[in-house]
């Protein structure tokens, strides 16, 4: 017979974790002195033991184990492997999202930091995107949390997505009035995200060419880059063909300092 401390050191298992399978009976001892409490274990039981470590090193739930142990069966440990392999294919499909959502996101860190591109108008190409917006008004003053609370319940996404990926829209009929103390809608660029709307409305940008202009700043110094943006334009016999975009890409969500906040403006043309 073996007690706790020894059957720990032999299975390099935390006396803690053997309390706590004693517990919920995954894994009880072969006898408990009743003078002392002392749980011992018979080296029969190291096989039990070996099974519960093993089939939850391959992240099987405990009560799903249990199971097993009181019906051993080869059909159903096959049933169980082949459950937890579904189940980690599937974790390894969410990994590899994260993976691409941490990569882009570094990318998209790196190249708005680079302070050698702002001021500089940009003629791009960009890919097509998908975006969630929410129609309302907001003035180039407001403090945008309320809105972005609101488009995130229209939506029912997470609020952890909203980072980085935010931004306002100004009608084209501003734009070519040169109007930008008013923005028409909040948005969101959705990558992989599933989302159920409600009041907000989908929409796809399309990849087409955009002609875009960073600076150091928030929406509220968004309107001598407009002007620049447009004079360019113009100077260029280009068509504003869609509203334009204005995105966050650095604010308070990545830095307290605000010298380092960037904005980027975006005008599809033909």
């Amino acid at each position: 017979m073996f007690l706790i401390g020894e059957i720990s050191r032999l299975f390099q298992i935390d006396v803690r974790t053997l309390r706590y399978y004693d517990e919920i009976g995954l894994f009880k001892p072969a006898h408990i002195e009743e003078r002392t409490g002392y749980r011992y274990y018979s080296i029969e039981q190291f096989e039990q033991l070996n099974t519960i470590l093993y089939l939850k090193a391959l992240n099987i739930p405990l009560k799903n184990v249990k199971l097993f142990l009181e019906n051993r069966d080869i059909d159903r440990i096959l049933q169980l492997l082949e459950e937890q392999q579904r189940e980690t294919e599937k974790r390894i499909r969410e990994f590899q999202q994260i993976q691409q959502k941490i990569a882009s996101r570094i990318h998209q860190i790196v190249d708005a930091a680079n302070r050698q591109e702002l001021d500089k108008i940009r003629e791009v190409e960009l890919p097509e995107r998908r975006i969630v917006r929410l129609k309302q008004k907001i003035h180039k003053t407001d403090n945008l949390e309320m809105s972005i609370r609101l488009l995130e319940n229209s939506t029912n996404m997470k609020s952890t997505i909203f980072l980085g990926k935010v931004g306002l829209s100004i009608s084209r009929d501003n734009v070519k009035q040169r109007k930008f103390d008013e923005y028409d809608s909040i948005f969101v660029i959705v990558e992989n995200e599933s989302c159920h709307i409600t009041k907000a409305q989908e929409m796809i940008l399309p990849q087409d060419k955009y002609v875009t202009i960073r600076f150091a700043g928030t929406h509220a110094e968004a309107a001598p880059y407009y002007e620049k943006l447009l004079d360019y334009v113009e100077e260029r016999g280009y068509e504003v063909a869609l509203d334009a975009l204005e995105i966050t890409l650095i604010d308070y969500g990545l830095t307290n300092d605000r010298s380092k906040f960037v904005t980027e403006i975006q005008l599809l043309v033909k």
